[in-house]
């Protein structure tokens, strides 16, 4: 079964230096039918003004996953990781038994779109680690890009959860297909353009909640920027 959540029917809130889309139920955000989706549990789509961003706060057992549309993100934590990440790049930060962290965007006059994305560990008070890699848009061009899994799998972030998550970019006669086990749960986030997932049209912010499903098959793009998940049911 596909289910197609439309980007207008996500939360949304305006707080001035931050305009931030809610796929899920996050801060004042809450709906009973949209808590997370199998151990996926955040997926924030934030717009950072120039000059602005998050100050000092604190995370325990989650596995987060920055990933950088345009801009770029400049972060700092307790861990003694001090960087900058522009778009491309993909970020992950496992909280563990807790870590503290800021996010800025330090230019004059561009605001930083990125995707925080927040998937439920399956291991709990581990010591907190921090990765941070390049993909290139020629990796994701015409196909599926492994961008985070369990095992570091063909270059991929290390996640401590049962989850993988692909990059892709798809345009014109491009496609690819994901084999999915039907007992898990997949999710895809179009983070921009059109594309079609299973012959169901998707436009800018859209997603695809699938259960039961045994393929994800992405074709007919137009300038698709998607990334989809593999997920613990």
């Amino acid at each position: 079964m596909l289910t197609v959540r439309k980007s207008n029917d996500r939360g949304y809130a305006d707080h001035g230096w931050l305009k931030s889309y809610h796929s899920f139920s996050f801060a004042g955000y809450y709906d009973p039918k949209h808590m997370g989706w199998g151990n996926l549990r955040v997926i924030n789509d934030d717009y950072i003004a120039a000059g602005m961003g998050f100050g000092t706060h604190g995370h325990r057992d989650m596995e987060i996953i920055s990933y950088v549309v345009s801009g770029e993100l400049a972060h700092k934590d307790s861990m003694g990781n001090v960087k900058g990440i522009p778009a491309g790049d993909v970020q992950r930060m496992s909280a563990g038994r807790g870590v503290q962290h800021s996010e800025f965007n330090h230019a004059a006059d561009a605001t930083t779109h990125l995707l925080q994305i927040w998937i439920e560990p399956s291991v709990r008070g581990i010591e907190p680690g921090y990765e941070q890699k390049t993909f290139t848009a020629a990796e994701k061009q015409g196909r599926l890009r492994l961008l985070a899994s369990p095992d570091s799998a063909q270059g991929s972030v290390l996640i401590h959860a049962d989850a993988r998550l692909y990059g892709g970019l798809f345009d014109g006669d491009q496609n690819a297909q994901l084999a999915l086990e039907p007992q898990r749960k997949g999710y895809v986030h179009l983070v921009r353009g059109e594309l079609e997932v299973n012959g169901v049209k998707l436009t800018t912010g859209d997603a695809a909640l699938l259960e039961g499903e045994s393929l994800i098959t992405l074709a007919h793009g137009a300038d698709a920027e998607v990334l989809v998940f593999d997920l613990q049911a």
